[in-house]
């Protein structure tokens, strides 16, 4: 117990004296949370560029204008003579689509042939694409509805049936989870952690790898027992973990009961994950430090495991589209099965026992990363001429 008191005191009066390493776990991971938050806030992308080149100039192609203008992803900002405006528009991300309505668009309509509607979009910006080529194809579907049950009455069907022989068979799709397709809810509130996982991970492997740089391992560990060691980590590596935790927990209530969200599941679980992903991430910069007894080395073995975490957590791309190496890779990171048990609680209200798995891994693997800093630690203190590399 005396060890754990003794370094965390030790390290508090570090932080104190050092501005930029408190900083590192204290305003600039506060800022860091508080600019994604502001990002994503929009909740849902509205009012995206879209240019049109209107080639028939009707009351027709004018009115679809108009409806194109009136749903909430697309706003009507340019109006392009030709194609090859249009085209250098794209290119130079004046706007992220250009729908071109064809010359004699609305007499091909009135002769009850097919007018073809085109809209060139930027396919390599994923998310602008899908939600520009949704609201296009509503607004154009809803005017050739339209027209079609217009012309039908006026040869006088009924208007019911007009509508079953429009659509006989017609699909009902139920949005189970995130109703509205909140960006905040899901990328927001998963890109929060991962970066407390990045930051936490680092600020694990340069508190260990200083004391190594510096050569003044022995100053604070000396050369104790096993257990002392030990306690030693823990105490070293407490008051970042209470920091970086507690600006996740502000995080995660100012996401959700902040803004008015009320999760199905628990948030109480979902905190104890987090401060859990914390405890991993701390512990495994430490051990990195610890076992390479190079501060460089940790720092880039931080980097290379805890920046891509995102990527392979799998709710940017399905794991299950992933080959089987890179899904391998991204069971093995811890915060992949944190995302999963805040996706699982806060978004599918899923039973606590479907996710307790989830927390007892977190535990164990914690407590294992803590053992390998331990025992990094306990080794690098018999061997003083080890020190002082960088």
């Amino acid at each position: 117990m005396n060890s754990i008191v003794n370094s965390f005191r030790r390290e508090a009066r570090r932080l104190w004296a050092d501005p930029w390493d408190l900083a590192m776990v204290t305003w600039v991971p506060l800022l860091g949370v508080a600019l994604l938050w502001w990002i994503f806030s929009a909740g849902l992308p509205r009012h995206l560029a879209v240019g049109v080149v209107d080639e028939d100039h009707s009351s027709l192609s004018r009115q679809l204008v108009r409806m194109l203008d009136a749903t909430p992803g697309v706003q009507i900002t340019q109006h392009y003579t030709n194609g090859a405006e249009a085209e250098r528009g794209l290119r130079s991300i004046d706007v992220y689509a250009v729908v071109i309505i064809p010359r004699d668009f609305a007499r091909t309509v009135k002769e009850g042939r097919a007018a073809q509607v085109t809209l060139l979009h930027n396919a390599q910006m994923g998310t602008h694409s899908g939600l520009l080529q949704r609201d296009v194809r509503t607004a154009v579907g809803t005017l050739s509805a339209g027209i079609e049950m217009a012309a039908r009455n006026k040869r006088g069907e009924p208007a019911r049936a007009v509508r079953v022989s429009m659509e006989p068979i017609h699909t009902q799709m139920v949005a189970l989870f995130n109703v509205s397709s909140n960006y905040e809810q899901f990328l927001g509130a998963a890109l929060i952690p991962a970066l407390l996982h990045i930051l936490a991970m680092t600020a694990g492997a340069w508190a260990v790898g200083r004391e190594l740089r510096d050569r003044s391992v022995g100053e604070w560990l000396g050369r104790g027992p096993f257990f002392s060691t030990a306690g030693a980590l823990i105490g070293k590596l407490a008051l970042p973990w209470a920091l970086l935790t507690l600006v996740g927990l502000l995080a995660l209530v100012g996401i959700t009961w902040g803004r008015g969200w009320h999760p199905p599941g628990s948030l109480w679980w979902v905190a104890g994950a987090l401060a859990l992903l914390m405890a991993v991430s701390l512990a495994a910069g430490a051990a990195l430090a610890a076992v390479s007894r190079s501060l460089r080395t940790a720092l880039s073995g931080a980097g290379f495991f805890a920046a891509p975490a995102f990527a392979f957590s799998g709710v940017a791309f399905p794991l299950a589209g992933m080959p089987a190496s890179a899904r391998a890779w991204a069971e093995a990171m811890p915060f992949t099965h944190y995302i999963r048990l805040q996706i699982e609680q806060l978004q599918m209200g899923a039973p606590l026992a479907t996710s307790v798995s989830t927390v007892v891994a977190l535990l164990v693997a914690a407590l294992v990363l803590w053992l390998v800093g331990t025992a990094g630690l306990h080794r690098a203190v018999q061997r003083p001429e080890t020190w002082g590399g960088r």
